[in-house]
């Protein structure tokens, strides 16, 4: 074996350290070192992260590294996007960390296209309407706490803070920034006539860097609070980029999931397409690896299945839950998964319920009957998403790839391949760490190309096509 590289890998609901290298063949061997919690929680009326204790977390997974006699070579941090800090000129955070789902974008949009009109920002940027999108937070944070914004001295998204807490380096990972809504598609930089259109102070805004940038060693505390050093390099920092590196398909014409907590359904392309077109079907075209596109949409995913899990206690594993929704086969109820009502309720399954009963269908009366409809309605709505993409790109596509945590709910993937008409292969499941480390790594020239890279990941992993 050669050389470890360490994938931190932070979702919204979990984080974990996973260590890679690879053997003489090209093939990848990973290893999952720590484990820990993630979760909003109710702090001065608003939903936010606690940043402190997710440091704490990121510096015990890389002294569990020395622990077991594996010290990395190199490091990168993935987490999930649109989030972010400000910090004063001490390097101090100003106020709270609030997370995307929390409710002060609410009518923030409107308040947007006052100045800078739907179509306009969609043109600049090529980046989807989502009510949570930084620009929205932005707006409400210069609407409701404007103080905060003339204290701030630095903006930095969640992973580009860590990154600065590690090696003390300020700047903004072009994947994650592409997801603020604030960077021109074009020029692949700040949009700086946005910023000073919306009032937001553009000096704040640290400069754009590639995945791939090396930012040096760690800090002299941190150095010696785990007890070694090694290179902090920029992955994708916005895990789904991350993921969308480490798909393995081997064919030009074939579209990915990366499955989770949301569904992010697309293509990678050369050019971004900001056309009102595109606007109307609501696709979005995030920063990828090596400035590719990832022309996409947002899908709520497996957010509903796990928020019904959690109202049953847990009764029922997700594997259980597939199989209760395969009995229930042919129930009819449907329900729109992009549906708003969904992002965040106080009850999921009352949430559905009450779509259901406002649409005049069937209302589920066991759980297997809420699984199946949510599982239909996604690949139901994968299946429309394919042809979304189809139409507007005049592409016909072969086959999908679904990666991340979702690949394993075999039920939804053989439901995506008759709602779809595709082959449909499935795996990884740890996507987002493989690509964090592809990165890494390809900095590091133990892969040549992405190609060389992504061919290691199907050589290296399970990946099963769904019949």
């Amino acid at each position: 074996m050669g050389d470890y590289y360490l994938a931190v890998d932070i979702g919204a609901s979990s984080g974990r350290h996973i260590l890679a290298s690879a053997a003489e063949d090209g093939t990848l061997r990973m290893e999952e070192v720590y484990r820990f919690e993630n979760g909003l929680t109710e702090k001065n009326g608003h939903m936010c992260w606690d940043t402190k204790y997710l440091f704490s977390q990121i510096l015990a997974g890389m002294k569990q590294c020395r622990e077991i006699g594996k010290i990395p070579k190199s490091m990168g941090i993935d987490t999930w996007a649109v989030d972010f800090v400000l910090l004063d000129a001490d390097g101090s955070l100003i106020g709270d960390s609030v997370g995307y789902r929390d409710s002060r974008t609410a009518g923030m949009d409107e308040v947007v296209y006052r100045t800078i009109p739907q179509e306009e920002l969609y043109a600049r940027t090529g980046i989807q309407k989502q009510i949570f999108n930084t620009i929205y937070q932005l707006t409400a944070v210069r609407e409701t706490a404007p103080e905060q914004l003339k204290e701030a001295a630095v903006f930095l998204m969640i992973p580009d803070y860590f990154n600065y807490l590690l090696t003390g380096v300020s700047c903004a990972e072009y994947t994650n920034a592409t997801t603020t809504q604030l960077v021109n598609a074009e020029t692949k930089d700040w949009d700086y006539e946005i910023l000073e259109r919306l009032g937001f102070p553009a000096d704040i805004f640290p400069g754009i860097a590639l995945p791939g940038t090396g930012l040096g060693g760690l800090k002299e505390e941190v150095r010696s609070e785990v007890g070694y050093d090694l290179e902090v390099v920029l992955p994708a920092t916005h895990d789904t980029g991350s993921a969308v590196v480490a798909v393995p398909a081997r064919e030009k014409n074939s579209i990915y999931i990366s499955s989770g907590t949301w569904s992010l359904m697309g293509i990678e392309r050369e050019k971004a397409d900001t056309s009102k077109a595109g606007m109307d079907a609501n696709f979005t075209n995030e920063g990828g690896y090596d400035y590719r596109f990832r022309y996409l949409k947002n899908i709520m995913g497996l957010w509903m299945i796990q928020s019904v899990r959690r109202e049953y206690g847990k009764a029922f594993s997700f594997a259980q839950l597939c199989e209760m929704a395969g009995a229930e086969d042919s129930f009819p109820s449907r329900v729109d998964v992009n549906d708003q009502s969904f992002l965040a309720p106080e009850s999921m399954l009352y949430a559905v319920m009450d779509y259901c009963r406002k649409t005049g269908q069937k209302l589920p009366v066991n759980p297997g009957q809420v699984a199946a409809i949510i599982y239909q309605s996604l690949a139901e709505s994968y299946a429309q998403t394919v042809q979304e993409i189809e139409k507007l790109t005049g592409v016909t596509y072969e086959s999908i790839y679904i990666v991340g945590g979702g690949s394993n709910a075999s039920y939804l993937n053989r439901l995506t391949a008759k709602a779809t008409g595709k082959r449909v292969f499935a795996g990884p499941q740890e996507a987002t760490a493989i690509g964090n480390i592809l990165v890494q790594m390809l900095k590091d020239k133990v892969y040549a190309t992405l190609e060389e890279a992504r061919e290691a990941v199907y050589r290296s992993f399970r990946i099963k096509e769904e019949i």
